[in-house]
Parts: C-alpha cells; sequence; structure tokens
C-alpha cells in the first residue's frame, strides 16, 4: 500500500503548481547547501519550519522524520570533532576535539534540516504521480521519470513480500539467534525476496505490455500557471534572493 500522509490538505502550499514547487525546492537545496554562514543558515532554517506551517503538516510527523535525520548527524557530531583538524576546543583523555570540527558539525546540521523540512513542504505534500507528470514537463529525460514512479511503487510491493515471508517464518516458529541455522534462514530469506521481486516484475512489464504500454506514461490533466502561482514564484524567487544577500554581506 503506498504511503503518502502529506498529499491530503488544502493548504495554499498544496494548491500551488508542482512545477513552481518542485523548481524552487532544487534551487532552495541548492543554495542553502553552497552556503556557509550561520546568519544565513539559520534563516533558511527558519524559512523551511515556516513552509512547514504554511502547509499545516502534522508537526509530531514532521519531528519525527527529522529525529531520524538528527539520530544520523549524533554519529556526525561524534567522530568530526575528533577528526577534522584545527584548533583544539577541548580534549577528552587521549582525544581532542577542534573548534572547525565543531563548526563544520554545525554547518552540516542546520543545512540537512532546512533542506528535508523545506523538501517535506514543497514535495512530500505533492502525489509522486503528479511530481513525475511535473518533472516530464518540465524537461526531464523520461528513463528517470519512469525509473523513479516504478521504483517507488513497488518498493511497496517488495515489503509487502517480506512481510509475508516474515510471517511464514514466525508460522514456522523461527527465532532468530547467532548460529547457522539463523544465516541460513536469513540467506534463503533474502535470496527468495529477489526471486518473488523478479517474478513480480516480470509479472507487472506483460500487464503493461497488455495494456498498450508503449513507453510514455500518460496524464489526464495539464498544468497552468495561476495567478497565485505567480506570487508564490515571486516570493519564493525574493527569499532565495535574500538568502544569497545575506550569505554576500557576511562575506564582505
Amino acid at each position: 500500500m503506498l504511503r503518502e500522509p502529506h498529499v491530503i490538505g488544502d493548504s495554499l502550499i498544496h494548491q500551488m503548481d508542482p512545477r513552481v514547487r518542485l523548481v524552487f525546492a532544487t534551487v532552495y537545496a541548492f543554495v542553502v547547501a553552497l552556503s556557509d554562514r550561520f546568519p544565513t543558515l539559520l534563516a533558511a532554517l527558519f524559512l523551511s519550519f515556516l513552509l512547514i506551517l504554511l502547509a499545516r503538516l502534522n508537526i509530531r510527523d514532521v519531528a519525527g522524520r527529522l529525529a531520524i535525520l538528527n539520530s544520523l548527524m549524533i554519529f556526525l557530531w561524534v567522530a568530526l570533532p575528533l577528526t577534522f583538524e584545527g584548533d583544539p576546543l577541548f580534549t577528552v583523555g587521549p582525544l581532542t576535539a577542534t573548534r572547525a570540527g565543531v563548526v563544520l558539525s554545525a554547518q552540516i546540521t542546520l543545512k540537512s534540516n532546512a533542506i528535508l523540512a523545506a523538501f517535506i513542504a514543497l514535495i512530500a505534500t505533492c502525489p509522486l504521480v503528479t511530481l513525475g507528470h511535473a518533472m516530464n514537463r518540465l524537461h526531464v529525460p523520461e528513463k528517470i521519470v519512469h525509473l523513479l514512479l516504478l521504483t517507488y511503487r513497488y518498493v511497496f510491493v517488495i515489503e509487502g513480500e517480506y512481510q509475508r515471508l516474515s510471517k511464514a517464518a514466525k508460522l514456522r516458529c523461527f527465532r532468530p539467534k547467532t548460529d547457522m541455522h539463523t544465516y541460513r534462514t536469513y540467506a534463503y530469506f533474502i535470496g527468495m525476496l529477489f526471486v518473488r521481486a523478479a517474478a513480480q516484475a516480470k509479472r507487472v512489464h506483460d500487464a503493461m505490455v497488455c495494456r498498450g504500454f508503449n513507453g510514455k506514461f500518460h496524464c489526464l490533466s495539464e498544468f497552468s500557471l495561476t495567478r497565485m502561482d505567480r506570487i508564490w514564484a515571486a516570493l519564493m524567487t525574493a527569499a532565495i534572493i535574500g538568502l544569497e544577500i545575506l550569505e554576500w554581506m557576511e562575506t564582505t
């Protein structure tokens, strides 16, 4: 079953043309990723959370997704200050943390959270099929669009196969241990998962060919820029230019 929890809504973000969202999310991600100054990164983080509020998303769900990212950032904060060269900041036994390593860790954390929050607000609120259609209208290569759509659709099919195999193993009283039987069972498990996935892919391809699939996905809806889309485009352009000016002012 496809899971797209953020696509249902009537906020201003949901009503925006998907092409506008896709273009500005991409440009915004590049601008934030290439920025280094903390005022710029904090402003970008504020802007990303403002988009979350405008999209009227479930704050708890968004926080959960950001928590997954920040749990990975913990390893970065542990490793980077201790391995990055620079002036010593503090010492713990034989280990020395550098100021440059702490600054770099903070920059990466702010960038990652700002970009992910913006993508949740702008991209996750758009159904993937509509997003693929928007990518096609923006002249993204069709093979990339097809790969995105099919991968997203059938990763859940493979997950369903995994759940069925897992239940079958539990019904046979399988309990994982650190022994050869467990390792052998998991090897069979993974092998059977690939076999079923390949068989499912063959069935899907045959079904698509029987329905006249000729290498193109057709969509019955067409996009059209409204007055509100143009206003949003102007506001986002101003916000991105503002971030660039803030970064430039800090470097001069």
